[in-house]
């Protein structure tokens, strides 16, 4: 993965592909190289030029551990489509969690930047339980507490993920071992994106957004409920929403199949004269 000066920062991304351009945002602590697993052979596969990266926050990437705001990444991502893209192309954008809020904000802010865009786990606020959440979360961390891997493991297996992938034994075993394997401590940059999950509310703001969008919700998902997701899409003109049974926060991961079939249907849709997708 090449790593650039990107608007300021030293920020590592990759390209896979060929064909018009995605750029692909992750979400809080995870690196770009998760959209590889599932999403980024569909896409190519789909003919699609890919841009993965990884967020100011995840090394390789600058920690940037002093802080940042979501406005810092929404410059990122555009100063990215900027230095990748073909000419003046526009790019269609994918995000999850907190990369669907990047993603938000930059169709909002810099609409010729964005041809379409995919909300995952897309979100304008917070509940009360994401909120006390959030500050839990930012308190362990800064208590500097050791969690022991396997309480660790199941505690990001019932945030995460939905009942269905649990069920089975050997599946469920499976996540968990995943998760046991790769748990570690909240790393400086990491710290820096938690702050990210600060009381906000956007939902009327993205009443602005002129670009077609899909939003896409998790039935299963604890850390955003659907109705956050759905709550994107009746807000912004022309937008529409899907919602995926028996997933959870990690849906792309679940069910890869039925989510990047449902980013190519909405990608290769015509886009109508009021500018949203019009579908068969």
């Amino acid at each position: 993965m090449p790593i650039g000066t990107i608007n300021g920062i030293r920020l590592n991304y990759s390209i896979t592909g060929a064909g018009p351009l995605v750029v692909m945002i992750m979400g809080t602590g995870s690196p770009g190289r998760v959209w590889q697993l599932h999403q980024v052979p569909a896409l190519t596969a789909a003919g699609y030029r890919v841009c993965t990266f990884d967020n100011r926050g995840i090394p390789p990437t600058d920690e940037c551990a002093s802080g940042f705001t979501m406005a810092d990444l929404v410059a990122d991502t555009a100063a990215l489509i900027e230095r990748v893209r073909d000419g003046d192309e526009p790019a269609i954008v994918v995000g999850t969690s907190m990369g669907a809020r990047v993603a938000q904000e930059l169709a909002l802010s810099r609409p010729e930047l964005v041809a379409k865009a995919v909300f995952l786990a897309g979100h304008g606020r917070l509940d009360e339980f994401q909120k006390v959440l959030g500050q839990g979360e930012k308190d362990l961390a800064d208590a500097k507490t050791a969690v022991p891997p396997k309480y660790a493991a199941a505690v990001t297996a019932a945030l995460n993920l939905s009942p269905a992938s649990l069920k089975d034994p050997v599946k469920g075993r499976d996540w968990l071992d995943l998760f046991e394997f790769s748990a570690q401590p909240t790393t400086p940059g990491l710290r820096a994106q938690l702050n990210l999950d600060d009381d906000f509310d956007r939902v009327e703001a993205y009443r602005g957004i002129t670009r077609p969008c899909l939003s896409i919700g998790f039935a299963d998902d604890r850390m955003i409920p659907a109705y956050l997701s759905r709550e994107i899409a009746d807000v912004i003109p022309g937008g529409l929403y899907l919602e995926i049974a028996d997933a959870g926060h990690y849906g792309y991961l679940e069910k890869p199949d039925v989510v990047n079939a449902a980013i190519v249907e909405f990608l290769r849709a015509p886009v109508s004269d009021s500018g949203a997708p019009s579908h068969r």
